[in-house]
């Protein structure tokens, strides 16, 4: 009789967990992608490049079996002058329900 009380709640935890760490995998794998892009921006000659190279990176480092995310904007602050700085920020709306066990309604924002 415990056990069928018991089974509901251990189900809805180790949901809860899956849920979790999947959000944590999608939010480590944006935070990579932008480094990825601000390190190969880095090596560019001109901003335009740095932009262009650092799309690239973040769309192919999210396609790579990362989170779903639906529409990446990336943002380049790009001095590619010796001794410049460059810094790449990305924004990634991901579904819930492609992190969740179950589908759940609406997307979280995730952002490097």
């Amino acid at each position: 009789m415990e056990l069928v009380l018991l089974a509901p709640l251990v189900v809805l935890v180790v949901g809860f967990v899956l849920f979790a760490g999947r959000l944590g995998h999608a939010a480590a794998d944006v935070r990579h992608a932008a480094a990825t892009a601000a390190r190969a921006a880095s090596l560019t000659d001109t901003p335009a490049a740095a932009t262009a190279i650092a799309q690239h990176h973040v769309k192919a480092n999210l396609a790579d079996g990362g989170p779903t995310c639906t529409a990446p904007a990336v943002t380049v602050d790009a001095d590619v002058a010796p001794g410049g700085r460059v810094a790449v920020s990305v924004v990634c709306p991901v579904p819930l329900g492609d992190l969740a066990p179950i589908g759940l309604p609406g997307t979280k924002t995730l952002q490097a």
